[in-house]
């Protein structure tokens, strides 16, 4: 091989280096090193040289060469989509309410399917291939929630500018025609039944994903806002939730005055030595992997049925998903003595239209207000006066307003 040499040093160091004139030094023979000896066999080093000197003969610095496709490496590396999804997640999703749905969908979804493939090169038909596996397991909500997370990402990515994705594998398909479902907006609602046998369920489920979905029922917040509490949040003694707005959709922060039922449960809560009311290391990290907790809350809620009599614990109970516990509440909202704006306010609502501008009253007594009402009502729903008491009760204050009129 013409140029191919060993060269030792005075150190007894060895190398492969090859002489050539080289395109930038083309006048003089320049020695080069092809890698140390050892880390670069004879063979080896024989097939590098050959390389060298047919890049050469085109014209080619094989040096320009090789740094030329370490950068091309180095921009792949950086571009694949396991990368560019992570720094979606980190830098745009966390900010939204929804972030820990969305770190879920990415990674049981979407990386496995594509981890050092470049975002770039996705198709469309890969797209609509992932999305569609997931309604074939017969979760159709999900698979939506999965497109719209999808075209999230392309859309931050193109908008960034960081990653080389220039269009998005997303952007012509249609979720109903991929899922082959429309998606119906859900209206399930708890009747007051479930929503004592959920409640008498939860007690049996115990911490710390009883807790929860109790006070889920009681503030009517959404599920991560609850989920991911921590104490500094709360004044126990001042009745009030102050949810911050980095924790909350639309970015801006919120209050929730706590009735007297929410505060039972927060008393009743350990603390640990983390930071997060709900826990299972410690108070460390806040919960995660609310499926497993709801299939046994599920199973509960059906014995509660069979021991109270109202039905067969072998026949599954009504589907119900965690966010019909927020339906409910805000449901129940609407017959208490209490104007809209508030109701809508309690549970987080933007205030509508320039209201948004001009209106910056916070509303806290208006809300306190609210929420013991919904307490009040929510007692009752747990607790119902029999049929029997309440005609007594009924004819008892029939008579006394009988009488009344009488003296009058």
């Amino acid at each position: 091989m013409p140029g191919l040499a060993l060269r030792i040093s005075d150190r007894g160091s060895k190398s492969f280096v090859l002489i050539a004139r080289y395109p930038t030094h083309p006048r003089n023979p320049t020695r080069r090193s092809l890698g140390k000896y050892g880390e670069l066999t004879l063979d080896a080093a024989r097939e590098k040289a050959r390389e060298w000197l047919s890049q050469i003969r085109k014209g080619v610095d094989p040096r320009i060469e090789e740094e030329r496709q370490r950068a091309a490496a180095r921009v792949e590396q950086a571009n694949t989509f396991e990368v560019v999804a992570n720094a979606f997640l980190d830098r745009y999703a966390s900010r939204l309410a929804k972030s820990g749905e969305a770190r879920a969908i990415f990674a049981k979804e979407f990386i496995p399917r594509w981890p050092n493939r470049l975002a770039n090169e996705i198709t469309p038909k890969e797209a609509a291939e992932a999305v569609r596996a997931i309604a074939a397991r017969g979760a159709p909500y999900q698979a939506y929630n999965a497109f719209g997370w999808l075209r999230r990402l392309f859309n931050w990515a193109i908008s960034s500018g960081e990653h080389g994705v220039q269009t998005s594998p997303i952007a012509r398909l249609s979720a109903a025609d991929i899922i082959g479902h429309r998606r119906e907006p859900r209206s399930r609602i708890l009747a007051d039944a479930e929503v004592r046998h959920l409640w008498a369920a939860c007690r049996r489920l115990g911490y710390p994903y009883g807790p929860i979905f109790q006070l889920l029922l009681v503030t009517g917040q959404r599920e991560r806002e609850v989920a991911d509490a921590t104490w500094d949040e709360f004044d126990i003694e001042g009745r009030l939730w102050t949810i911050p707005k980095a924790r909350m959709k639309g970015d801006r922060s919120h209050e929730v005055p706590l009735p007297a039922s929410a505060i039972s449960l927060l008393k009743a809560l350990p603390r640990c030595k983390g930071p997060h009311l709900f826990s299972s290391t410690a108070g460390v990290k806040p919960l995660s992997g609310f499926s497993k907790a709801k299939i046994r809350l599920d199973g509960l809620i059906a014995d509660e049925i069979t021991r109270q009599g109202e039905g067969d614990a072998s026949r599954p109970v009504p589907r119900w998903v965690i966010h019909d516990i927020r339906r409910t509440v805000r449901t129940h909202l609407s017959a208490l003595p209490v104007q809209d704006l508030v109701r809508e306010l309690v549970i987080a609502h933007a205030k509508p239209g320039l209201h948004k501008v001009y209106d910056q009253h916070t509303y806290r007594e208006e809300k306190k207000q609210c929420l013991d009402l919904w307490d009040a009502r929510l007692g009752q729903i747990l607790n119902p006066v029999p049929a029997r008491v309440s005609r007594i009760s009924d004819h008892i204050a029939d008579r006394k307003k009988g009488a009344a009129r009488a003296d009058a």
